[in-house]
């Protein structure tokens, strides 16, 4: 009787390749023609608890893109800012704040549980109730619903009870917050209430791993529950296994991929691309060396304080930050680069040629157009 053969052997992919795979599914290769609401669907939402960062996502990434068009979304409310991944901030789209937040509930029901102390004897249906009519009556600041609760609960913490509204309730940042151009302090209400739609019931989590592929992959369950903020996904990873295929990273980690998904070659060309804090680029894996060299960890950023990121080659390389009237003339644009190591006379170029076509498409308003001064110095100590 002849012996069974083993199975090939997964393919191991270096960081390289999977860096290359990342930034093709994250139109970081190549900008498109994609509209901002396709894009926004795509990558399953953009990180959001700064306004501008979401439009500086989609400048890296699509051709021509307008910031005009994704304020548009915004304000007809086909796009919506709500706490979903990693209990953050998120711009989904409307179809999607009304699927994913159910979808992530189990997080933030756990969150609550670390402010359980500072809500002793607080009714949390209730708790939930009285916040759903507070904010359905017009929407209001996090400073109004924790006072108008505390009315209810004069001993419980007011900060807990703050939590407690964003953990139970689905609030979404109401506009003007986050338009392009115009400003407008934080006032929340119900996705429920903005949309004028039920939110769906808890979806089983297969689509959204399917979509997570597609948008990050190829990635380990612990990448993707890194990403998403929640745990236990290794049985629907199992279930999925007769569609997907898989390989091995560097340590030995298994990944899982969609089988028709990009996987460039690891010389393809990256070009320079300048993100802004908190891409989920860099924040969608549990192992983030396909974008962060391991030297490099920890530098986009210095305890509390985010810097925008610089990709060359499609790495980490630089950190950079934009101002204005810093000894250009009044109303000027400043754009600062930190180079992380050394970078070539060519590299330095190409960075220079990509931050000029960022600066004449996102410069804030009011500023110089002529009067761009783009500085490669450093500003951040990172050894204090």
């Amino acid at each position: 009787m002849a012996a069974k053969k083993n199975p090939a052997a997964p393919a191991v992919l270096s960081p390289r390749t999977l860096g290359r795979a990342t930034l093709a599914r994250q139109l970081l290769l190549c900008r498109t023609a994609m509209s901002a609401k396709e894009a926004v669907g795509h990558l399953v939402g953009l990180q959001a608890q700064n306004t501008k960062p979401p439009y500086h996502q989609l400048f890296a990434r699509l051709d021509g893109f307008d910031p005009a068009e994704l304020a548009g979304l915004m304000e007809s409310r086909e796009v919506v800012r709500i706490v979903t991944m990693r209990s953050t901030i998120h711009l989904h789209t409307a179809a999607d704040a009304l699927t994913l937040r159910p979808l992530v509930q189990a997080a933030r029901d756990r969150e609550l549980k670390t402010f359980r102390k500072g809500l002793a004897g607080v009714d949390l249906d209730r708790l939930g109730a009285v916040g759903r009519r507070l904010v359905e009556e017009r929407p209001r600041t996090p400073k109004e619903i924790r006072e108008a609760l505390l009315t209810e609960w004069p001993h419980a913490d007011p900060q807990a009870l703050g939590v407690a509204a964003r953990c139970l309730l689905p609030l979404v940042q109401v506009t003007p917050r986050g338009v392009w151009g115009r400003s407008g302090q934080v006032a929340l209400t119900t996705v429920e209430h903005w949309l004028g739609s039920p939110s769906e019931p808890v979806p089983a989590p297969d689509a959204t791993v399917l979509r997570y592929l597609g948008a990050f992959g190829p990635a380990s369950v612990q990448d993707m529950q890194t990403w998403a903020g929640l745990t236990r996904l290794r049985e629907v990873f199992e279930r999925l296994r007769p569609q997907l295929i898989t390989f091995r990273d560097e340590n030995g980690v298994e990944l899982f991929d969609l089988p028709d998904a990009p996987r460039p070659d690891e010389d393809t060309p990256a070009p320079p691309r300048f993100l802004p804090e908190f891409d989920n680029v860099l924040l969608g894996h549990a192992d983030r060396t396909r974008v962060i060299p391991p030297q490099y960890r920890g530098r986009n950023g210095n305890g509390n304080q985010a810097y925008g990121t610089v990709l060359v080659d499609g790495f980490l390389a630089a950190i950079w930050r934009l101002g204005t009237g810093v000894g250009t003339g009044c109303g000027a644009t400043t754009l600062t680069v930190q180079p992380l190591g050394r970078l070539s006379r060519a590299d330095r170029d190409a960075v220079t040629e990509e931050a000029v076509r960022m600066l004449c498409t996102m410069a804030p308003a009011g500023t110089d157009a002529n009067g761009y001064d783009i500085r490669f110095t450093t500003f951040v100590d990172f050894e204090r």
